[in-house]
Formats: structure tokens, sequence, C-alpha cells
């Protein structure tokens, strides 16, 4: 008997899955057809449809979007962890983010997903010593998104930036696996110092809206820092964290604060 290979999306249930709920919403919304058609059912994986999608939202009167596509493919032909990553991210999403009740949204609709996948062509093109062509990415990200994420910035899987509004992550930032975080957080600085100068985020934070992280200071694993917090200060692992300047209030309340996405203090304060 001969054996056929199967189609990738028959081998990536993440893709299969994606697939089917587009063609569930063009039977719902057949207005919304030609772009689905187009962003998703077009395409043969996920890698593929990332780069349709981010040359889109990315091009420009400076850069096309046909450039910003070769771009892209040749990342995701070159890096396969970049295709992993985008899985990881739209699981995170769609687990965490209660708005989110499709693996569709994120890739059509949420520009905190969007936004990291530019962010990690930018920084694979950064590692190739792409520099300007990095900084090029970084620049429409944030002209198109309003998130600003020096390509240099290590960012691990598993990301979900919930809204994604005025999120900045600075040059020699890193954050690990499973982290979530709201709209307007700040990895930055402290002043015009030079070198690794910015916030190293453990696996499975949550930082809330607003907070600012500033300095090179870890903050530890499964912690929480609340909404509208400035920390100075290395953050335990498993603490939470609150105020202006930040102090520790209390345990993280949970193993796993960045998947539960409980904000609340309880009276901790």
């Amino acid at each position: 008997m001969v054996q056929t290979t199967p189609k990738i999306a028959e081998i990536d249930p993440v893709w299969r899955r994606i697939c089917d709920e587009a063609r569930d919403a063009i039977t719902t919304e057949p207005l919304l057809g030609g772009m689905i058609h187009g962003t998703v059912l077009h395409h043969k994986s996920l890698e593929r449809a990332l780069s349709f999608r981010m040359s889109q939202k990315l091009a420009s009167a400076e850069m096309s979007e046909q450039i910003l596509r070769e771009i892209a493919d040749e990342a995701y032909r070159a890096e396969p962890s970049l295709g992993e990553a985008a899985r990881a991210d739209i699981v995170a999403v769609f687990e965490r983010d209660p708005a989110c009740h499709r693996f569709l949204q994120p890739l059509l609709y949420f520009k905190g997903f969007q936004a990291i996948q530019a962010y990690r062509v930018g920084h694979w093109l950064w590692e190739q010593g792409r520099n300007d062509l990095a900084y090029f990415f970084q620049m429409r990200v944030s002209e198109v998104f309003g998130i600003d994420v020096h390509p240099a910035a290590k960012i691990g899987k598993g990301i979900m930036i919930d809204h994604a509004h005025s999120i900045v992550i600075g040059e020699t930032a890193v954050v690990g696996d499973n982290v979530s975080m709201l709209h307007s957080v700040t990895l930055g600085g402290t002043g015009k110092e030079d070198d690794d100068r910015h916030p190293k985020i453990a696996d499975g934070v949550l930082i809330g809206a607003g907070a600012k992280v500033l300095g090179n200071i870890t903050v530890g694993h499964c912690s929480r820092i609340a909404a509208g917090s400035v920390v100075l200060e290395a953050v335990p692992p498993m603490k939470t964290v609150a105020g202006v300047p930040a102090k520790i209030v209390g345990e993280a309340g949970c193993s796993q604060p960045s998947i539960t996405m409980d904000q609340l203090l309880s009276g901790e304060i």
C-alpha cells in the first residue's frame, strides 16, 4: 500500500483548529469571507499565515508587503522555534483571556499577539546581525500596535499580553515562559546607564496593568505585581508586590498566577 504524506493541518492541532474555526466564521459572517480566506485558509501552515498577516499589518510606503513577507518567511524557515512560540502564545491567550473564545481570534484581531510575533521576527533578525532591519520592525510594531519592544530583548513562549496598549520592553530585558501582562506595563531602565540595565522576569509571572518594573532586577518565578505598582527592588519567587514603591504584601496566592490571572489582593495590604 502506498502511504501518502498527511497534510500539515492533520498533524498540527493548533493550525487544524484555526482552519476549522475560520470555516465556521465564514459561515456565520460571510462578509468576512475574503479576509479570512486570504489570511487563513489560503495558507498551508500557521507560519505562512503569520507571515502574510504580519506583512499586511507592517507594510508602508517605506517597505512593501511583499518584502516583509519574504523576510518573515525566511525567519520561519530558518528558526522553527518561532512557530512553536506562536502556537504556545495562541494557547496562552485562549486559556487566559476571557474575551478570547477561539484560536482564530489572536491571529486575526489581537494586537498583543500580532505584535509579539512581529517582535520575534525582529529578534531573529537581531540575532543574525541585521540590526537596522530589526530596528525597522521595532519601529513599525510601535507605530501600528502601540507596543515598543526592543529587538534585542529576550522573550519566552506562552506569552499573553491583554489589551496590549503602551507596552514598553527594554533592550536588555528578559521575559520567561508563560508570563502574562496587561496594558501599560513598562520593563525599563532607571536612567542613562548602559549595559545590562533592564528587568529579568522569570517564568509564570503576572504583571498587572500600568505596572513599572525598572532596573536590572529579578522578578522571581510565579510572582504577582499588582496594577499600578513601581518595582525598584528584586521580587522573590511566588510573592505578591504592590505599591509605589512596591513592597511584598503576601504570597502569590496560587502556584500559577499568570494562568489564573487573579489580580485581587484579598486584603493582603
